[in-house]
């Protein structure tokens, strides 16, 4: 047995093949992956149908694609890897309104995350964008590839009875803002395999559902098109938040890529607030920006769900939410892509149930009609 063959698998360098028609691109990324060493670049190819060749004689762990190339598009070349030998998938797309509907549709045809390349300016790239390329291709050789096919969509969840009133509400002092509202809100955040996730769970929601406020860590310009393909796929309302959209009953608003969102509060109102600032935890959107705001502004009065993802982003600000009283659902091992950011909210204390994706939105309908969740 070779040398290779003996190392842990801890040890073991993730094998990757590059699919890009520009060879200055290809080289560009090769050298960024080449540099982390836990990445293997077995080799990188212009189009798909030489991807295919290759793939005879050594099949990747991670395949990083383009989308638009000669012979074969990569959307194709996707559908055909993931009907006859599921593999995880990083899409590598250049930074365009008009390319981002495309890009979206790979994600939901099974490709694992995104990662935004220039089209010019590639020295630069390698030198910004190496930890997220490295860590992209890591978290997708670590992805539950089961829960990568496209799955066909759900009935429908029954519909639940109105909302009740909710408990009194804290304000960021701990004082009492108000001794009792009718508006009750769910927080969400995901990641590595989010796209597929919020999709199955969106779709399922009727429009008496609370409103909800979600952080799906996803590069700006994505997020718009992401948001108008579930809104035409959704019975309740789905868009891209701007700064101080209401956040209403039927309707969830997704932070904007490159921005932070955060819950206000004015009066009885819940709306949201979009700025700039630095990354937390590598991220902007950050799920603990949303959560952290959601705990001093909604406390009993919200849901926090945190989702498939690779890392810890929202993990603290879960822990925060339960703290001020808030429902609390980690998205359980089997139905995740990733099981990073629930796995560490629930160690760091912050989850109060483990659910399944399928049962997601019947616990959301429930919490809006009033019912106090139990657990650990």
């Amino acid at each position: 047995m070779s040398e290779r063959g003996l190392q842990p698998k801890s040890l073991q360098r993730v094998q990757v093949m590059i699919v890009d028609d520009s060879a200055v691109v290809r080289q560009a990324l090769t050298e960024v992956l080449n540099a982390d060493p836990g990445i293997e670049v077995l080799c990188a190819v212009a189009d798909p149908l030489l991807a295919m060749e290759r793939m005879k004689v050594r099949w990747p762990q991670v395949i990083v694609l383009d989308v638009e190339m000669p012979r074969m598009d990569g959307l194709t070349f996707l559908r055909k890897i993931m009907s006859e030998r599921p593999t995880p998938v990083v899409i590598c797309s250049t930074l365009t309104e008009a390319g981002a509907a495309t890009t979206l549709e790979a994600l939901a045809a099974g490709a694992v995350s995104i990662v935004t390349k220039p089209k010019l300016g590639l020295r630069r790239f390698i030198e910004d964008a190496s930890a997220d390329l490295a860590t992209a291709v890591k978290a997708a050789s670590h992805a539950n590839v089961s829960r990568l096919k496209p799955a066909a969509r759900p009935e429908p969840a029954p519909s639940v009875p109105p909302k009740l009133t909710a408990d009194a509400i804290l304000s960021p002092s701990g004082s009492r803002a108000m001794q009792q509202t009718t508006e009750r809100i769910i927080a969400i955040g995901t990641s590595t395999g989010g796209t597929q996730a919020l999709e199955q769970v969106l779709t399922r929601l009727p429009r008496v559902s609370p409103g909800i406020a979600v952080v799906q860590h996803m590069p700006e310009k994505f997020t718009a098109a992401f948001a108008s393909r579930l809104n035409s796929m959704c019975e309740i309302e789905v868009r891209e938040a701007k700064h101080g959209d209401r956040l209403l009953p039927g309707q969830a608003l997704i932070a904007p890529g490159g921005k932070h969102m955060m819950l206000k509060r004015s009066g009885a109102y819940y709306y949201m607030e979009v700025v700039d600032g630095p990354l937390v935890n590598r991220h902007r959107p950050s799920v603990d920006v949303l959560f952290r705001s959601t705990a001093k502004c909604a406390g009993p009065n919200a849901l926090g769900i945190i989702m498939t993802g690779m890392g810890d982003d929202g993990a603290r600000g879960l822990k925060e939410m339960r703290d001020t009283g808030a429902s609390t659902i980690a998205q359980d091992e089997a139905s995740c892509v990733v099981f990073g950011m629930p796995k560490e909210a629930i160690r760091m204390g912050g989850v109060q149930r483990v659910q399944s994706l399928q049962d997601l939105p019947r616990c959301m309908l429930e919490f809006g009609a009033g019912k106090r969740m139990e657990g650990k």
